[in-house]
């Protein structure tokens, strides 16, 4: 189209199944490259996304030579390697025969504009402060401003208008930007993108699955049929159930505990014996057992007789979690079937999407939420299709995968930190200031064109975009 502003280009590293290519799209961006070892997931990409990704990105870099077209932005959701702690000095040689050192030969040949990385919270926890300063310091020495300060975003904490999406999904972003030749800067002064805008004036305790996901009505049987919980699986919510509703019947409103309940610890606590090596959390709760079984013992005894003691439950399937509060029924939460065992919540956002074996319970339907429905917690758009792949693969990829709202505001509070260093990039300012205030407006159509001017539906978290139009001339 005539007058179009052109499309920045961004190359999608360890791609997955695209949620930065979902997010970087609605940005306006265009991407040229992908790379993706695991070939169910590159067929998915190839198949929403018409493009398809290389394979392992080391055949595709050397010492001498990247094979790599040139780009303004990095995106990758890398998986995290250990960096040797026996190494004398931190950065690039350091992170060598990592999946990261491969991202920074990259960067020092093609020398992007501007990189964002994803990972792990835990990846700046206490134990990979070592492998975290490795990162900063690898990009400051090929001459890029980033924090030293990790920028943890969950997609449940962003407005619903703005992309957020009902899970809680911590995450950190690794955001830098190009330091022009000769600029010299503090790195002590540098902070990560600000995205209180985003987040401002919502409660994440509004969410509500039903509508905001939303959830899928499934009438007919061979709609329900692989999503349906097991007889075994409802028995045990029928006795969980039981065992909520006495407790209202005993107490009233706010009876359940908040602690983690274990029949198989319920003793009268005179009969109570914790032995002295065992660790002070797992005292603690056999011991606020043991006074919860004797506050209620008649009660509880007379639910484990209409149970039968719970004696053909599965271990992990005798141990509850209630954090529903005021909630008067199970029927009426959200269930996980944990290894630790059943953990049930309101119907606001829902646990992080990880595999298939743990897919959230929606309890007044008796079923696991769906394929659709997850992607959607993932942000993607419903004409996002999987083939004919199972169920099972579908999950892991999407559990895998990065969220498209968190992106998407990660990268336009990421421009706005870095302004002054983005000011020759005019074409690309203009796209991304530019796009709609959610990935939804621009991904929901998949015949959508992104807008090529800019119109009231420009958001900008901080600032006027006008004052900003005429201080960079865009």
């Amino acid at each position: 189209m005539t007058g179009e502003t052109p499309k920045f280009r961004f190359i999608d590293l360890f791609a997955g199944i695209g949620g930065f290519h979902a997010a970087l799209s609605a940005l306006g961006g265009r991407c040229v490259w992908a790379s993706e070892w695991d070939q169910d997931a590159a067929t998915v990409y190839a198949r929403n996304w018409g493009l398809r990704p290389a394979g392992d990105i080391n055949e595709f870099i050397s010492d001498n030579e990247v094979k790599i077209p040139d780009h303004e932005i990095l995106t990758g959701g890398f998986p995290c390697q250990p960096f040797s702690k026996s190494g004398r000095q931190l950065g690039m040689d350091e992170a060598r025969g990592t999946l990261f050192h491969s991202i920074a030969r990259v960067v020092q040949e093609k020398r992007p504009k501007m990189v964002v990385l994803e990972n792990v919270r835990n990846l700046a926890g206490p134990r990979h402060q070592h492998e975290w300063a490795v990162i900063i310091e690898t990009f400051r020495d090929l001459g890029y401003r980033i924090s030293s300060t990790p920028l943890v975003v969950s997609p449940h904490r962003i407005r619903p208008e703005l992309g957020g999406r009902p899970q809680v999904r911590d995450r950190i972003f690794i955001c830098a930007t190009r330091l022009p030749a000769g600029v010299k800067e503090d790195p002590d002064q540098v902070r990560p993108p600000e995205l209180t805008g985003s987040m401002a004036n919502w409660d994440p305790q509004g969410w509500r699955l039903a509508d905001h996901l939303p959830l899928e009505h499934y009438k007919k049987e061979s709609q329900r049929q692989s999503l349906e919980l097991k007889d075994t699986e409802k028995r045990w919510l029928a006795a969980w159930n039981d065992f909520v509703v006495t407790m209202w019947q005993q107490v009233g409103e706010g009876s359940l505990p908040g602690f983690p309940i274990w029949i198989d610890s319920w003793v009268p606590i005179d009969e109570l014996f914790v032995p002295h090596d065992f660790p002070k959390w797992k005292a603690d709760f056999l011991r606020k057992n043991s006074l919860f079984y004797t506050e209620y013992k008649d009660a509880l005894d007379d639910w484990l007789l209409r149970w039968d003691r719970l004696v053909d439950f599965p271990p992990s399937r005798r141990k509850f979690e209630w954090q529903a509060q005021r909630t008067p029924t199970l029927y009426e939460t959200v269930m996980h079937f944990r290894p630790s065992g059943i953990r049930a919540k309101r119907p606001t956002y829902l646990p992080a999407l990880v595999a298939i074996t743990q897919t959230s319970v929606i309890g007044w339907e008796e079923r696991r939420i769906s394929v659709r429905e997850a992607a959607r917690l993932q942000g993607f758009p419903d004409w996002f299709d999987f083939g004919d792949q199972g169920d099972a693969e579908s999950f892991k990829q999407l559990g895998n995968a990065v969220c498209v709202g968190s992106i998407f505001n990660v990268l336009r509070a990421h421009v706005l930190r870095d302004l002054d260093l983005l000011a020759d990039h005019s074409d690309l300012l203009r796209q991304i200031l530019g796009s709609p205030m959610s990935p939804d407006l621009s991904i929901h159509d998949r015949e959508a064109q992104h807008p090529t001017s800019l119109g009231e539906q420009t958001l900008l978290l901080d600032g006027s975009f006008l004052e900003l139009s005429a201080q960079y001339e865009l």
